[in-house]
């Protein structure tokens, strides 16, 4: 009998990594360490929760990186992109979900697998010896002893960063009379996506009141060791944007451009705050962008200035963690592996990629390069064409190791596109990169 893949972290990356292997004939165990070791930021006992944004941004595979990442993830019938689509909310031109349904989902289509077996319970420290092919997926919430015992066998300072989650508001403490659905600019294919967005508009008054209160609030203070730990740009708290100047949030999450608001047609909004559908009931709604670090009280008060939410009821009021990432430019080699012990492998944020398309493409190919590994097989290097392929480029040594941070993916990761009879315009050069990819992803899936 073939040996199992051990795969530590149910998340994103964790259950993709043992999809895609269990597809191949390898049978795998996954280990989840929740509900015996909890964490502040998960709510429920399933696989692949979610516990920041519902969203998996932009769903265009032609002129958007995270979209063609979609794109390649379905043609590798990859289970979140699968769960995703089965579980999708309107919001515009991005792929929006709801968190509970996507993984419960998940969570069913993981269990029912007969070559996965799901293990409750932390793996504390370097896995067994007898574990002769790992999969680390363990994600931003990786547990203290595993993440030191990593630390320590790869001889480096732990590197971490700061991700916030942004606050959940019931639907019917909204006041319609102020807010109106609208997605920026119409963006949709039907009017249900057209309108996937609540607004709550500001005039300049309100506005510089609400960055004043934002300034002014009380936020969370950190532990000792962890004050020179850096945030991910991509996931900024308002608080920390507003201090890097008053308009900062207005070129921002509460930009007011591609937007009517039918209570005064007339009256072009000094800045808008977006709120996101978050279930497919639509009775919850998460504000967009509005990572927070404040303390419960002052965040509460800070949010019901916003026109609009005045009344507003909060399923879940916003937070801050600490997100340990290894630096995989001198850690990892292309297959994933590390280089001072091969027989573990890494996968999801824990590898410095950010988001959670891209933490589950890493899972995805780290679960088939395992997988091949344990057939006797090795796949061929993914084309650093395609998006998954920038992606690992990037993390196993296309990023300068000094200054090495989290990174989403985008354009700037591929190979240039070569200009023939003259520069590109945008437009036109995105689409030759993702027709590019889409053909080289497709020769390497074979």
């Amino acid at each position: 009998m073939t040996q199992p893949i051990h795969i530590i972290g149910g998340g994103m990356a964790g259950c993709e990594a043992a999809w895609q292997a269990a597809n191949m004939g390898v049978p795998v165990v996954l280990h989840e360490m929740r509900p015996t070791v909890k964490t502040f930021a998960h709510r429920t006992e399933d696989l692949g929760e979610m516990v920041c944004s519902n969203s998996f941004r932009s769903d265009d595979d032609e002129a958007n990186a995270v979209g063609l990442l979609h794109w390649e993830m379905r043609q590798a019938n990859g289970l979140i992109m699968a769960m995703g689509d089965k579980h999708a909310l309107p919001a515009g031109g991005a792929l929006a979900v709801d968190r509970d349904a996507f993984s419960a989902g998940v969570t069913a289509a993981i269990t029912a697998h007969p070559l996965i077996t799901v293990a409750r319970g932390e793996v504390p420290g370097l896995p067994p010896e007898d574990w002769d092919s790992v999969i680390v997926a363990t994600g931003p919430l990786t547990s203290p002893a595993l993440a030191e015992a990593v630390r320590k066998l790869s001889g480096e300072d732990a590197l971490a960063f700061f991700d916030a989650i942004a606050p959940i508001v019931h639907f019917d403490s909204v006041d319609l009379s102020k807010a109106w659905f609208q997605s920026r600019y119409d963006k949709g294919e039907t009017e249900e996506e057209r309108t996937a967005y609540l607004n709550c508009p500001m005039d300049r008054d309100t506005y510089e009141a609400f960055i004043d209160a934002l300034l002014a609030g009380d936020k969370t203070e950190f532990h000792d060791g962890e004050t020179d730990t850096p945030y991910f740009d991509g996931c900024l708290p308002i608080e920390v944007m507003a201090a890097r100047g008053r308009e900062t949030l207005r070129f921002g999450p509460m930009k007011p451009v591609g937007l009517t608001n039918p209570h005064q047609p007339d009256v072009k909004a000094h800045a808008v705050v977006q709120l996101r559908r978050d279930n497919a009931l639509g009775t919850l709604y998460n504000i967009v962008g509005f990572q927070t670090k404040m303390k419960y009280g002052a965040q509460a008060s800070v949010l019901r200035m916003i026109p609009g939410l005045e009344n507003a009821e909060f399923a879940r009021l916003g937070g801050i963690h600490r997100n340990t990432f290894i630096n995989s430019p001198t850690l990892l080699d292309d297959q994933l592996r590390m280089k001072a012990m091969p027989r573990l492998r890494f996968a999801g944020q824990i590898t410095g990629v950010e988001g959670y398309v891209e933490s589950a493409a890493m899972g995805l190919l780290a679960g088939r390069l395992a997988a091949a590994e344990r057939l006797g097989q090795t796949l061929p290097a993914v084309p650093d064409t395609t998006a998954i392929g920038a992606l690992v480029s990037h993390i196993s040594g296309g990023a300068d190791a000094k200054t090495f941070q989290p990174m989403n993916v985008n354009f700037g990761l591929f190979p240039p596109i070569d200009a023939k009879g003259g520069r590109r315009g945008r437009k036109e050069r995105y689409k030759a990169y993702t027709d590019r990819a889409k053909l080289d992803w497709a020769r390497w899936l074979g």
